[in-house]
Parts: C-alpha cells; structure tokens; sequence
C-alpha cells in the first residue's frame, strides 16, 4: 500500500508492482480520497502558513503548480488560506482524477474564484523548464510515493517554495495499544519501502535534496488522530494497513483476522484511537526565507 492511499483497499496492495515502480503506476480511488479529505484538513501544519506567505511574491497573481494533485483537496484547503489572484495548475498521471480536481472551484481568502487548469503527466518527466513562472510548489500525500530519483527530480525543479505535506514516518499509535501493533506497522513500512519506493524515509531525503541546493528547510508534524468521529475512515485505513502487512510478511497472516476483527469491534464500539504520523514540509529557496 502507499501512503497516498493510507494503507488501505482504495489501491490495491500489489498495485505498486515492478522492478522500480513510481508514483504514476498507481491508481487512487477518488473515494478513498473523498473519505480522507476532512482528515488530511484537519492534519495539515498551519503554522507553515505564516513562513510561506511571508516567500511568496507580494502583490502579483500567485501560479500555484499542484504534482500529484488526486481530486484537489490541497487546493481546496490552500487557496482559502492565501490572498490575492491565484492560478492553479492541477498535475496528475490520472485523467480521471484531474477530471473530478479540475471540476470543484477554488476561493481565494479574499473571495474570489482561483483559475484551475489540469495537466495530465508523469512526475519523472517534470523538468525546471515546466516550472518557469511558479510562484509555489506544492503536493499533499507524494513524498512517501516516490523513489529518491523522483525526490530529486522535484527538488531540481522547484526554483519557487514548496509546500509538501502528509508524508508518513512510519510511526502509528493506538489506544488501547496491543502487543501485536509494532510488528504490523513494521511490516506495513517495510512494504511502503517495495520496490525503491522510500516510503517513510522521504521526508528526510526531500531535506537533503533541497538542503543541497541551497533551500531552508521547515518540517513540522501533521498527525491524523482518528477516533470516534473518525470511525468509517479508522476502519477503511485498518483493513488495508493490515493487508498490506500481510502481504510484506505473510506470517502474519495466522494473527491478522483476530487482529483485526478486535480492532474494528473497538472502532465500531468508540474505543479505538489512532495517530497516524506525518510530517509537513516547507522548502524555501535561497533568499526567501
């Protein structure tokens, strides 16, 4: 599974298969997404948002390219959040995905509608010269989804300030916790790291790979915390995180029903709470920070 899915059955576990899968070879089903989103709002680091005002460029229309953009939620949560014209380009692999972000308005904090243009494309083929003119970079849910090669690419391109947000670290916390918890979020990492994926290391690649360029770099946590309110989402993560598992270390399949009939009984029950770790990342180029 992958984090842009959050571990569960709205992409399939051995939907990243090959030799050196990325990003683009999986497929996200917008429902899932639909079924996140209030959870991703909630989570995102809004004292990044301080900073990245402060970089951007004042009084011009901001050019706001969105990599890997699902439905839009990012846009949806951002543009608010920010003042005067905004232009967003929404950049995915998935033209149906683009078709749904591209359909939902965009309001500016100040009240106006954002303009949204859609671009359908392969992250691995993104250049510095497709860039030219963004005011912002930003992506929610991707880090986690890409090679190193695709870390560097990102970095290479962004000449502007990147705001990166909900990147697993491959930390999860329940409560009521069980003993059988630290060998299924060990073997759930392990699989988000399949295939040169860099799964809950992304965050600190994307570091250095903007560090080296000379980028000031601000992370700060962005945590799920799931509980009652939370229960239809909770269950829907459950199922696929423990799939997910199973399929890294298929010994863990002896335990994995119990396991999981136990914990959606304490889910459906309000009994069950989780954190889910991530971190938001805001890269500043050099001289804007």
């Amino acid at each position: 599974m992958t984090e842009r899915s959050e571990g569960i059955g709205a992409a399939s576990a051995g939907g990243r298969g090959g030799s050196s899968p990325r990003k683009e070879t999986l497929s996200f089903d917008p429902d899932w997404l639909a079924l996140r989103e209030s959870a991703d709002a909630a989570a995102r680091a809004a004292d990044l948002l301080e900073p990245l005002r402060a970089a951007l460029p004042p009084d011009e229309p901001l050019v706001i390219w969105d990599l890997g953009c699902g439905t839009g939620s990012l846009g949806r949560w951002l543009s608010g959040r920010l003042r005067g014209p905004q232009h967003w380009i929404l950049h995915d692999h998935d033209p149906a995905l683009l078709d749904r972000a591209g359909a939902g308005g965009y309001i500016t904090a100040d009240g106006l509608p954002a303009t949204i243009e859609t671009r359908a494309g392969d992250l691995a083929a993104l250049r510095a010269s497709d860039l030219v003119g963004a005011s912002l970079v930003t992506a929610s849910a991707l880090l986690d989804v890409l090679t190193a090669a695709g870390i560097e690419t990102i970095a290479a391109a962004a000449a502007c300030p990147a705001l990166l947000t909900l990147s697993v670290v491959g930390r999860v916390r329940f409560s009521p916790a069980e003993p059988l918890d630290a060998a299924f979020a060990a073997a759930f990492d392990a699989h988000q790291r399949r295939g040169d994926l860099l799964g809950p290391d992304a965050v600190t690649a994307a570091i250095k790979a903007f560090g080296r360029r000379g980028a000031t770099v601000l992370t700060r946590p962005s945590p799920w915390r799931l509980g009652p309110g939370q229960s239809t989402l909770t269950a829907a993560w459950l199922r696929g995180w423990v799939g997910a598992a199973v399929e890294q270390q298929p010994d863990l399949a002896s335990f994995a029903g119990d396991y999981l009939s136990r914990r959606l009984a304490d889910c459906a029950a309000g009994r069950l709470s989780v954190e889910v770790h991530h971190l938001d990342l805001l890269a500043l180029p050099g001289g804007t920070s």
